[in-house]
């Protein structure tokens, strides 16, 4: 029998800490690798490592390795690969950076699988065992995700993601927005498709649990689909969370069947506060003057919330982060992500930005998220939509903000929200040391 060693490698602190960030425990159950697992012919021995949890046995001598990333994730997994390699042990590479990143990756490994897996694994592990590894499977997208397997959770050592553990699943992939800075649309070859409902509820009950998160870019893409999967949710009592776009939390008729279905917390990318900013990213669903209604039909039905800004935009003036600051304390909103602007390979907004000679570090760019800014922005300079992105996190995530904001965690979705600002502030702190007192007085 062929042994595989299937690895989701972590990444690197920063670019210039080489140390591999791990964590002792996490709640979130990675869907990538159970599912690779489950799509993997008999006649392999399958061990599934998560980089982030456990250490990779370098000594394991497996007949074949393949690592699957983000760009977040690949300098570590081109390590991870030359320490197998230079053993003789062929290592084959897939996930989103290949997609973006072809010909890069294909010089740290054997072979590359370029788009879904399921039409190219079986074929890709085949070679391998025959002594016949192409250095390239290009995958065609398919048209239809329905009767996917099972994920073999069974193989992960699930003590290790913690007693409130939450399972990540997949109801759709594609995303049908067009937000110009967004690579996610064009991952896959594009196009948004929808898994069956029934397909969707057995993925649910195999996970044993009754808290799960849907990775999906946009759960309510569909918004049919979407409220037949809530509907048929209502009977198994879930607590589950997903991400969509923000004019959904203006259907009262959706966020009620949300609300009954039992979900628990929604992300967002409402991206900025200003109209003209969220124009030029092509967001003009984004509709700023009904950002406290949107917020206040989320909190009556008692759903926990998190909101994804961008900033580095040309529209932006001075004051954009005291304002952005000030609209979040004035809302109470409980979690909020600061972002960098970044051109993403494939995007519109990366071919103006080259266009243009505007983009700093090109290698670097999605391998140290929130640690550079990558484009020469028109208000400020780099350097400074640096720091003040680093300081919001530290003024959002300081105790007098957080006693502001957060409600007494008397319920699971207030307890969420506190777990999430705790977390953030360690990291906030983290990448910019342990005295921030010059920050708690916001």
């Amino acid at each position: 029998m062929n042994k595989i060693l299937i690895i989701q490698p972590s990444h690197y602190v920063s670019k210039n800490d080489r140390t591999v960030f791990k964590s002792r425990m996490r709640a979130l159950v990675p869907l990538t690798l159970p599912y690779l697992a489950a799509l993997t012919p008999k006649g392999w021995d399958v061990t599934l490592v998560d980089e982030q949890l456990q250490d990779i046995d370098f000594d394991a001598k497996p007949d074949l390795v393949a690592i699957t990333s983000w760009t977040v994730h690949s300098i570590r997994g081109y390590d991870v690969a030359r320490k197998f390699r230079d053993q003789g042990i062929p290592v084959i590479m897939g996930g989103p950076h290949v997609w973006f990143h072809p010909e890069e990756a294909s010089k740290h490994c054997d072979s590359i699988g370029i788009g879904e897996g399921e039409p190219i694994w079986a074929r890709m592990l085949e070679d391998a065992a025959g002594g016949n590894l192409q250095k390239v499977y290009q995958a065609p997208q398919m048209k239809s995700i329905a009767n996917l397997p099972l994920p073999r959770w069974d193989m992960l050592d699930l003590r290790k993601y913690g007693p409130f553990k939450t399972f990540s699943l997949m109801s759709s992939r594609g995303c049908p927005m067009q937000c110009e800075f967004c690579s996610e649309r064009l991952y896959l070859g594009g196009g948004f498709r929808v898994r069956p409902v029934e397909d969707v509820i057995a993925d649910i009950k195999h996970t044993g649990s009754k808290n799960v998160f849907f990775g999906d870019s946009d759960f309510g893409g569909k918004r049919a689909a979407a409220m037949a999967l809530m509907e048929a949710m209502i009977p198994l009592k879930l607590r589950w969370s997903a991400l969509w776009t923000s004019f959904l939390c203006y259907d009262d008729e959706y966020m009620d069947l949300a609300q009954r279905s039992g979900l628990l917390h929604v992300n967002m990318g409402i991206e900025s506060i200003n109209r003209d900013t969220l124009k030029g990213m092509n967001k003009n669903f984004n509709k700023v003057d009904r950002y406290s209604e949107m917020l206040a039909n989320l909190r009556k039905r008692g759903i926990s919330y998190s909101l994804n800004f961008i900033f580095g935009w040309d529209t932006e003036q001075q004051g954009v982060f005291e304002n952005t600051l000030e609209f979040l304390h004035k809302e109470k909103v409980p979690v909020a992500y600061f972002n960098i602007l970044c051109p993403e390979k494939g995007t519109m907004f990366f071919e103006k930005m080259k266009a243009d000679d505007r983009i700093l570090r090109l290698e670097d760019i999605g391998r140290f998220p929130g640690e550079f800014c990558h484009i020469k922005p028109k208000n400020f300079t780099a350097e400074e939509i640096e720091k003040n992105v680093q300081d919001m996190y530290l003024k959002f995530y300081s105790w007098k903000s957080m006693l502001k904001r957060l409600p007494p965690p008397v319920t699971q979705s207030n307890i969420a929200s506190w777990v999430v600002n705790i977390s953030q502030r360690k990291l906030a702190q983290r990448s910019q040391g342990e005295n921030n007192n010059n920050f708690d007085a916001f």
